[in-house]
């Protein structure tokens, strides 16, 4: 130590000091992604599930709230951009009047969609702990409806008599947002149970 001199002392420390945070943060990374990778065994969707969370690591931590309010906003997003892509679509020209009708549907549906998963995403975030069971109990039906509208708008492009191509591109659209909904209120249930 003698022969370092102050700037000397000051840059080894400070170099000592960086190694130690980054890896300190990359050790809380690790833990993060491992618990979100472990939570999503439980969704229906798992590698979905990981895909679209693991970004968010490093808000979710290892918070089971968290993770499923996370998962609500990631489905919510989701929707959103469906939903304007229907709008727009169920606008263009050259669609049958069948076409139009499926359209005009779906995007009430979502939008009914879109009206839950919000009021989810509010009351996950400002509910009262004093009141957690009716908290959860209205978040798992909320986004049990948006599943339900979901399928509902899914089914109007069934059958025989819808274009390829748009019901190709709506139909893998809607399951998606389905399998992130099937996800988050997975998430929301074990955050139930976790929470007891």
């Amino acid at each position: 130590m003698a022969g370092l001199s102050s700037k000397s002392f000051a840059l080894l420390l400070a170099m000592s000091f960086y190694i130690n945070s980054s890896f300190s943060a990359r050790i809380t990374r690790q833990r993060s992604t491992e618990f979100i990778r472990k939570s999503c065994t439980a969704t229906a969707y798992p590698k979905l599930c990981y895909t679209s969370l693991s970004i968010h690591s490093s808000k979710i931590q290892t918070s089971p709230k968290l993770l499923a309010s996370t998962a609500l906003n990631v489905t919510l997003s989701s929707a959103k951009s469906t939903s304007t892509m229907m709008s727009t679509l169920s606008q263009g020209h050259g669609l049958k009047p069948k076409e139009v009708s499926a359209m005009s549907d779906c995007v009430e549906e979502l939008s009914d969609a879109l009206d839950e998963l919000r009021k989810s995403i509010d009351e996950m975030s400002n509910g009262k702990e004093s009141n957690f069971g009716l908290m959860i109990n209205d978040v798992q039906t909320w986004v049990s409806a948006a599943m339900t509208d979901e399928s509902t708008c899914s089914d109007g492009f069934a059958g025989n008599a819808m274009n390829g191509n748009l019901k190709t591109t709506v139909r893998g659209r809607i399951v998606n947002i389905a399998q992130l909904t099937s996800n988050a209120l997975a998430l929301i249930n074990n955050y139930a149970l976790l929470h007891g």
